[in-house]
């Protein structure tokens, strides 16, 4: 029988195929097993609908056979075979999927499982191979015939001496290049891990002869090569089983496996999802942060599977990128995967999956806060500052949908609180959420401003990492209680009376607070006396909407243009230093000015800021010793 061309346009197309639309040539085996799979299932469901059809679903299988020395793969199948005429259209016609058409067929039977959608999947062989040989016999037809062709030049279809109802495609697999090295895919051990890759859950068992070594009868050390057919695939996934039935251990070993962990999960989320679009999900929530995660090839996603084949390996659509720490998969028969199958035709199936994972992930984690709270701490203290950086990256767009998932560590409970448990607490009028600032804890303790909000009984929030105040600024509110930094100079804890009694003091020194201002060459933009300060000399409070703190860590970022906060020198009216400052005013106020200089060095060091100029402060202070 003579060769066939190819239509033009396929003949373009396959040309396409061969050399750009699929990037990861290793595919092809998927390809050629979801075939055989398809085939199979319309076997199957042609023995429920056809009585003269009789089918011992036990031996229904896919069978892989390497010929190293030939350079071939054979891929066998007892499905329904295909006849002369189905040849022609299925493998003559690129994009002709004999397994759409039966789908859009029978599209109104709920059991049809069938992923193979288009008839180009099985021209992903050309890319390893350069002959492809399909013979295949019909259950409706006694002859068996022979499909082969090299590529893009034509095909042949002729009669053959096939038996058995199914199809066995012989794949000719190209010599080695410089770029590709072919020969991998001849060797056994390649084949199984894309078969565990790409097909484990086939339903169908995926049968290949595994040579073993075994000690020979009667003998020591005397071993020989023993064939067995072994199953490669696990055909069941775990995911799709009931959860009641699936024990703690399974799900951990199988996340140890798939996802390369050493460590098992700290949870999983394992939902089943019926309506527009049906789905599985297996979520897990790494008990620590990958260590590649800020890496600059770090890839977010989870697996993608259509019916329990591997679409994709990392769909990074179906997770926001605050919770891009989860590991997981989803496997859906919803998906419209277009003629490479590596990515998706249409979107809007994956938005509405994605969409109900972000939900389901921040259900799971409110459950976990509300029900298992030393859990949810160790899972903060390990993702808190992912979800800290979703809740201001894009301008804050996502601050709702996490505010009640944050924690910060509270001065009076003295451990991790939400916001919600601290205005639960907050005293009758209090309007205001106050935080403090600081490179620790300890540090933020200590700040002069705090002792005067414990002093008045207030419960504050510390912030110690970098990211807290940023997070605070997008949040602007919280319940409708504002935000109050207790270093700020906005802070309102006194009395009316109380103010005005102070902005008199104030008015009065003010030509001193120009000459101190001036002593330190305009470093802030203003002196004054301040009431908020227990014990203390000294503090720095800024003004407007940088911190002291968002400038350090601004400043503290690899760019060119630095900020500085608009920051105030204020001295707390009521400590001895006052007296002594205004004695110097009166009489030397050349020493008042050094003493200014020791009083800001030391409220910048009080904030963890560096000092400009430590030789002359050092100099200064062993001056002011020396002289009492």
């Amino acid at each position: 029988m003579g060769t066939k061309q190819f239509k033009a346009e396929s003949k373009r197309l396959l040309d396409l195929m061969i050399h750009s639309i699929y990037t990861n040539k290793e595919i092809f085996l998927r390809e050629l097993i979801s075939n055989a799979s398809d085939a199979l299932d319309k076997l199957h469901y042609r023995s429920l609908t056809d009585k003269n059809i009789s089918v011992d679903l036990s031996k229904l299988e896919i069978k892989i056979e390497i010929d190293k020395e030939n350079r071939e793969i054979i891929i066998k199948d007892n499905g329904c075979g295909m006849t002369e005429k189905e040849l022609e259209t299925n493998l003559g016609t690129i994009a002709k999927s004999g397994s759409l058409a039966f789908k859009e067929a029978n599209e109104k039977k709920e059991d049809i499982d069938i992923i193979g959608q288009f008839g180009v999947g099985f021209y992903s062989a050309f890319m390893v191979s350069d002959k492809v040989t399909v013979e295949s016999k019909s259950i409706d037809s006694e002859q068996a015939y022979k499909w082969e062709s090299s590529g893009a030049e034509g095909y042949t279809v002729e009669p053959c001496d096939k038996k058995d109802v199914g199809t066995t495609i012989t794949l000719h697999i190209k010599e080695d290049s410089e770029e590709e090295k072919y020969s991998e895919y001849l060797e056994d051990y390649e084949i199984q891990e894309l078969i565990k890759k790409y097909s484990d859950y086939i339903r169908y068992p995926i049968k290949m002869d595994v040579t073993h070594k075994q000690k020979k009868e009667g003998t020591e050390n005397e071993y020989e090569d023993v064939v067995e057919t072994e199953t490669i695939n696990s055909m069941i996934p775990i995911w799709k089983r009931e959860k009641s039935k699936v024990k703690k251990e399974e799900y951990n070993s199988f996340y140890t496996e798939k996802f390369n962990d050493f460590l098992p999960p700290l949870k999983v989320i394992h939902s089943s999802v019926e309506g527009q679009f049906s789905y599985n999900a297996l979520l897990y929530i790494p008990s620590h942060l990958p260590y590649d995660y800020y890496a600059q090839d770090y890839e977010k996603g989870l697996q993608l599977y259509s019916n329990g084949v591997l679409i994709m390996n990392k769909c990074s659509d179906l997770l926001p990128d605050y919770f891009g720490f989860i590991k997981g998969l989803v496997d859906s028969p919803d998906l419209s995967l277009n003629i490479s199958r590596e990515m998706l035709q249409h979107d809007r199936q994956l938005k509405v999956i994605a969409k109900n994972i972000e939900n389901k992930i921040k259900s799971e984690l409110q459950n976990m806060l509300k029900n298992d709270r030393e859990t949810y701490e160790k899972f903060f203290n390990t993702f808190g500052t992912q979800l800290k950086y979703g809740t201001y990256n894009n301008y804050g767009m996502d601050k709702d949908k996490l505010k009640d998932l944050l924690m910060f560590y509270s001065s009076t409970e003295k451990k991790l609180v939400t916001l919600g448990e601290y205005v639960s607490r907050m005293k009758e009028n209090q309007n205001t959420i106050y935080y403090a600032c600081g490179e620790s804890i300890d540090k933020i303790d200590l700040l002069p401003q705090v002792d005067a909000v414990k002093d008045k009984g207030y419960e504050m929030l510390y912030l110690s990492a970098s990211v807290d105040e940023f997070v605070i600024q997008v949040l602007q509110e919280y319940e409708g209680k504002k935000f109050a930094n207790v270093c700020a100079d906005n802070i309102d804890l006194e009395t009316s009376e109380e103010k005005e009694e102070l902005k008199k003091v104030n008015e009065k020194s003010k030509d001193m607070f120009d000459l101190m201002k001036e002593a330190i060459s305009g470093e802030v933009d203003a002196i004054r006396y301040t009431h908020k300060l227990k014990n203390h000399p000294v503090c720095l409070t800024s003004e407007g909407a940088l911190s002291i703190k968002m400038e350090k860590v601004i400043n503290a970022m690899p760019n060119e243009e630095k900020v500085k906060a608009q920051t105030i020198l204020e001295i707390n009216e009521n400590h001895p230093i006052v007296e002594k400052l205004k004695d110097l005013y009166k009489n030397n106020k050349e020493e008042l000015k050094e003493y200014t200089k020791i009083l800001y060095a030391q409220a910048r060091l009080i904030e963890g800021l560096p000092i400009e100029n430590p030789t002359e402060i050092s100099n200064l202070v062993c001056k002011m010793i020396a002289k009492n």
